[in-house]
């Protein structure tokens, strides 16, 4: 449809057709008229095509991949995939051009960083201490800016935890941080230590401190992909103070926190590892063989678990047993049947719940390296919300 004729209808019905719009086409209606710049560049008009009813189909992933350049020198390209239109042909296609990633570029970040999201159109990148925030769809990305709050003399700093989302209460985005605290050199007696939280919000452009309810908070594991954001809460996998597996929970909007128990099969030193993803709507684990461990008979499969009635009586269903896979580390479902991990061989891998069927494809890196989300194409603009701000930059 030629924008003469569009000039012509009336600005609902507009709407209505740029509503079906992929994000590509209308970014590049924003350059036709000034008009159609303030109408797509509007809140109002970006939250309904967020909100709009979507399928898996329209779901592509990124890729985050580190490549050797130099002794401890590395450059991270992002990668935009999706499968091909036929079912048939299992190779992946680029459906946006790939990213050079600024900052992290040491081989301390390349282990350490996190992809984190997506929410809202939005993803993070982090090493715990830089965060970038970035929309791959406008290709805008935002540094934030450094917590004041350092650690104190004569203590050690022990990340734990870094998650995401936004709290659908207050309309804001939101990242808490949390870490502990030890009298140096780190202390392995519990009562030497201590939790610290830090939330930021984008709001008001600032870090603040959340004083937890107990002292020391669950362990977090650092399995690549073991971080979803779900039900305006961050989830990640931890261990309790006896050492059991559960799901730690930070709430957006109430900003506490509280476990969620692990099915019965997963217990200490049961030789798994553990991912979180969501998918069909519902938080999901994924466990599997961990690569490092020594695996008894029975123990070289991999159990895909859903929740049932998050926030009440919370309990887990097994949808799927899987047989052995060579998984070093999940990344996530996509497309709610296709698993999606690295090989210990450090390949981009899949396996389809339906074809019984794995797929290596041509993105490889070293062991733990790459990072993968699910995501969804939306025009969400990066808050700044002061002039004081760090900058929205472009690529």
């Amino acid at each position: 449809m030629s924008y003469g004729i569009m000039k012509k209808l009336h600005e609902d019905v507009v709407i209505q057709i740029l509503l079906e719009l992929p994000v590509k086409s209308l970014i590049r209606f924003k350059s036709i008229s000034k008009i159609l710049y303030t109408l797509i560049h509007s809140s109002i008009f970006i939250n309904l095509h967020r909100n709009r009813r979507r399928n898996t189909k329209d779901e592509f992933f990124i890729l985050k991949r580190p490549i050797f350049l130099d002794e401890n020198l590395y450059k991270n390209i992002m990668y935009f995939l999706s499968s091909n239109d036929n079912d048939d042909d299992d190779t992946l296609k680029q459906v946006s051009p790939e990213i050079d990633v600024p900052y992290f570029d040491n081989d301390f970040c390349v282990q350490f960083q996190q992809l984190l999201g997506s929410s809202h159109g939005l993803i993070a990148l982090t090493d715990y201490e830089d965060i970038i925030f970035l929309n791959p769809t406008t290709r805008k990305y935002r540094l934030l800016p450094h917590s004041p709050f350092r650690c104190p003399k004569d203590f050690v700093f022990v990340p734990r935890g870094i998650g995401f989302g936004y709290d659908s209460i207050e309309k804001d985005y939101k990242v808490v941080r949390f870490y502990e605290l030890s009298s140096e050199p780190y202390d392995r007696d519990l009562e030497a230590r201590h939790s610290r939280v830090e939330v930021y919000d984008f709001c008001t452009d600032t870090w603040r401190w959340i004083i937890p309810t107990v002292k020391l908070l669950p362990r977090v594991h650092h399995y690549v992909g073991s971080e979803a954001f779900f039900s305006g809460a961050c989830h990640w996998t931890a261990q309790d103070d006896d050492a059991e597996p559960i799901v730690l929970c930070f709430h957006l909007t109430y900003e506490s926190f509280r476990n969620i128990k692990l099915p019965d099969t997963c217990y200490f030193c049961d030789n798994k590892g553990y991912g979180l993803t969501v998918c069909q709507n519902s938080l999901t684990l994924i466990c599997y063989p961990h690569p490092k461990c020594h695996l008894e008979p029975g123990q070289e499969f991999t159990d895909i678990w859903f929740i049932k009635e998050y926030g009440e009586d919370e309990s887990w269903i097994k949808k799927y047993t899987i047989r052995p896979l060579p998984i070093e580390s999940s990344f996530a479902i996509w497309k709610d049947h296709i698993l999606l991990f690295q090989t210990g061989t450090g390949t981009l891998s899949s396996y389809d719940f339906h074809s019984d069927q794995i797929n290596e494809f041509g993105y490889q890196a070293n062991n733990g390296t790459l990072r993968l989300v699910v995501y969804n194409e939306a025009l969400t603009i990066i808050p700044r919300e002061s002039n004081e701000a760090t900058q929205v930059l472009n690529y």
